[in-house]
């Protein structure tokens, strides 16, 4: 597949994303949850027969009644204790009953085989949680949206191209499901530092994809399930390689709330996924994007805004912000709530 005027910039837009993101990452000191005005309750529900575990941020001491609702994924292999915790305590002291969860074979959900990484059963997942959200009496059923961050802005976008229930939508800092940014990804810093060309990042995203399939063909014939790390400062051949990217995440799996590994069979599938045609294309449903300069791949964020269906549709962008400030940095992510909430508020009625 030729590489498109979209090139290395669909990941990481210039040469000054590196600095922005080497000096704009530290490890993981996530940013307190503000205000304060919500309560939170421990939940379970199902999803395809497999039990998921979420947290549910109610506002205003939970006093509440048929009030809109949103429920959030997040990025690759996340757990809720990442990102998806500060959205939705904001959320919460904006008025949304907001739940936070994990996805099947993530974190404390259940499910098999373990980290699984499956855009597909994540948007099922999305799908489940709008219903529980729906079953509360809390919430107004008419007046359900959904949040992604990073990865998740993508499924999100398709779940809500295809789920009714989904009334609006918000992606922030998406990570958008298209072969361009596979390439961007897997070819790393070197790619982005020149060090190897394109075809070479073609070549290891095809290797990849090779590899996924014989790890699924041997899952298939033994139950033994390959995995690879996500993050890892020097190997090229993990989930995510870049060191900006391990300086971020290895922080968490020091403390034994994320693991890093990935089932590398995820990758059969993960690939076919895509964002453009099955989400944006068909979404019809107010949208709201916000995205950082040096946000992952802003062309590809902005060829997505625009091919939005929607009238009811506005793009945020953020300057001089990067990917990593919408997981943690505490004035980043209030005004991305800011501006998520008052669209969503205006849009759901």
């Amino acid at each position: 597949m030729p590489w498109s005027s979209v090139c290395i910039t669909a990941f990481c837009h210039s040469r000054s994303f590196l600095l922005a993101v080497v000096e704009g990452v530290r490890p993981p000191k996530m940013a307190p949850p503000r205000h304060g005005r919500y309560t939170v309750e421990p939940v379970t529900f199902q999803s395809e027969g497999v039990e998921l575990v979420g947290n549910l941020y109610l506002p205003q001491g939970g006093d509440v009644s048929k009030a809109p609702a949103v429920a959030i994924l997040g990025p690759f292999c996340y757990v809720k204790e990442q990102a998806p915790v500060q959205y939705a305590t904001r959320l919460a002291d904006e008025g949304f009953v907001a739940l936070a969860f994990d996805c099947r074979t993530h974190g404390a959900s259940k499910g098999e085989p373990r980290r699984l990484e499956e855009p597909q059963n994540k948007v099922v997942d999305l799908g489940s949680a709008i219903e529980f959200l729906k079953s509360r009496p809390e919430v107004d059923a008419d007046k359900i949206a959904a949040l992604g961050v990073c990865e998740g802005a993508s499924e999100v976008m398709v779940a809500a191209a295809s789920n009714p229930n989904i009334k609006a939508a918000a992606v922030v800092s998406g990570h958008y499901r298209e072969h361009d940014n596979d390439v961007a990804l897997i070819g790393g810093l070197e790619l982005l530092g020149g060090e190897i060309k394109v075809e070479e990042a073609e070549a290891r995203l095809q290797q990849r994809s090779e590899k996924a399939k014989a790890a699924l063909e041997k899952y298939q014939a033994t139950g033994e399930v390959e995995y690879i790390p996500i993050v890892d400062p020097l190997r090229k051949d993990v989930g995510l390689p870049w060191k900006p990217i391990w300086d971020w995440y290895h922080g968490w799996a020091d403390r034994g709330i994320w693991e890093n590994r990935v089932a590398l069979m995820s990758y059969v599938r993960y690939m076919e996924f895509e964002s453009l045609n099955a989400g944006a294309a068909q979404l019809k449903v107010p949208t709201i994007m916000i995205h950082g300069e040096f946000s992952d791949g802003p062309p590809s964020a902005y060829k997505h805004f625009e091919t939005i269906a929607s009238e009811k549709k506005k793009l945020v962008k953020e300057d001089g912000v990067n990917h990593f400030q919408f997981y943690e940095d505490p004035a980043v992510i209030d005004k991305a709530v800011g501006n998520a909430a008052e669209f969503l508020l205006e849009h759901l009625g």
